[in-house]
């Protein structure tokens, strides 16, 4: 049997070909951590799982950005293939991403326990988080518009992953607001709308020209068969934002001039998210379908398949959220199905990452195919 990387021919090789869809992992297994943390009907040990989930989720990350760091850093001759690459490009957006699942879950899991110390290191991951999304968001789309070379039949939903990053980065600010002071929040709470407002815009115009690309031309090929699913991500991630940041601003904004404005923002939260949702349920149902009608045939794995996970488990989290909100028992039982479904995908996907990374097949970065083997 092959070893790890015994197929790569330099000790360093498995650096140079690191890519940024590896970060998709650490979405994927986030989301999960926070899914099995919310779940309305508890279990023996429910939160020591979800602990190690995002334990899991923040080493993970930590050894993804020590190999992203180190492949820019010894070798810097792959950057510009990277970003010039139409597909690799795109999962830059998932770095900040990846981050707010560690920030949630420090202010889930060790917030409680160690205070005042961990919110003052989510604060400052927040930030940087903040930063790298902005980063994708904007510099992403310029390398589209003046680099990359982009047709509509090769467009799919991968497009949307730099532009969801501030939205993703939206809610986390905020899950962390009620952590801080007034004016701290306040500024917070601020920024996540509008980072939701910058996402969310363009997320509807990308998924109307996704719409038009399927039209047109059909499902993309197999290797892009999870790209089906990306779509649910903004929908679900708008749902699950606009409640949480409307039910942190009546106390951010509490006995100031704008607590009216905060009671109200809370109320449409609530309308806001439920359409949201409703838009999110079209996409479910579509991407399940394109599921099925792939799994006629043998599908093939890539680390695309993450893609499965995180907007279900967002979508999950939105409907746990209107659950809490209207006390409806529709949306608990929808939400527990959801629930065991990301449970089953993800460790369907772990079970194949696990047995592409031991036999080594997993580091390949397409944006170096055309320069010499290494």
């Amino acid at each position: 049997m092959l070893r790890p990387f015994t197929r790569l021919h330099e000790p360093l090789a498995f650096v140079r070909q690191f890519t940024p869809n590896w970060f998709a992992m650490t979405m994927g297994t986030g989301v999960l951590a926070q899914v099995v943390a919310k779940l309305p009907l508890s279990f023996p040990g429910q939160m020591l799982l979800a602990e190690g989930l995002w334990w899991l989720t923040v080493l993970l990350f930590g050894l993804f950005s020590v190999l992203f760091a180190a492949r820019l850093l010894l070798f810097r001759d792959t950057l510009w293939p990277m970003l010039d690459h139409p597909v690799q490009s795109m999962f830059l957006g998932a770095i900040p991403m990846g981050l707010v699942q560690v920030i949630n879950g420090l202010l889930l899991f060790t917030a409680p326990v160690h205070g005042a110390s961990l919110v003052a290191l989510a604060h400052g991951l927040w930030w940087l988080a903040l930063v790298l999304a902005l980063g994708a968001a904007l510099g992403v789309p310029y390398l589209m518009f003046t680099r990359q070379k982009h047709v509509l039949e090769t467009l799919t939903g991968v497009w949307l992953l730099p532009i969801v990053a501030p939205e993703v980065v939206a809610s986390g600010a905020a899950a962390l607001a009620p952590h801080l002071a007034a004016e701290s929040a306040q500024l917070l709470l601020s920024l996540g709308y509008v980072l939701w407002g910058l996402s969310l815009s363009l997320a509807f115009a990308l998924i109307a020209l996704v719409l038009l690309r399927l039209a047109l031309h059909k499902l993309p090929d197999m290797d892009f068969a999870a790209s089906s699913w990306l779509p649910l991500g903004p929908l679900a991630t708008g749902c699950l934002g606009l409640i949480s940041l409307g039910q942190a601003a009546p106390h951010a904004w509490q006995g100031t001039a704008l607590q009216g404005a905060a009671e109200m923002a809370q109320q449409l939260g609530l309308v806001g998210g439920l359409a949201l949702w409703g838009a999110g349920l079209w996409w479910l149902v579509a991407a399940s379908l394109f599921t099925q009608h792939y799994l006629r045939r043998e599908l093939p794995f890539n680390l695309g398949w993450w893609g499965f996970t995180f907007p279900l488990g967002v979508f999950t989290l939105a409907t746990f959220a209107l659950q809490q909100m209207t006390g409806l028992a529709f949306f608990m039982w929808v939400g527990l199905l959801l629930a065991a479904k990301l449970v089953l995908v993800w460790l369907l996907v772990m079970r194949r990452t696990l047995h592409g990374l031991w036999h080594g097949e997993l580091f390949r970065a397409p944006c170096l195919a055309t320069q010499a083997s290494i």
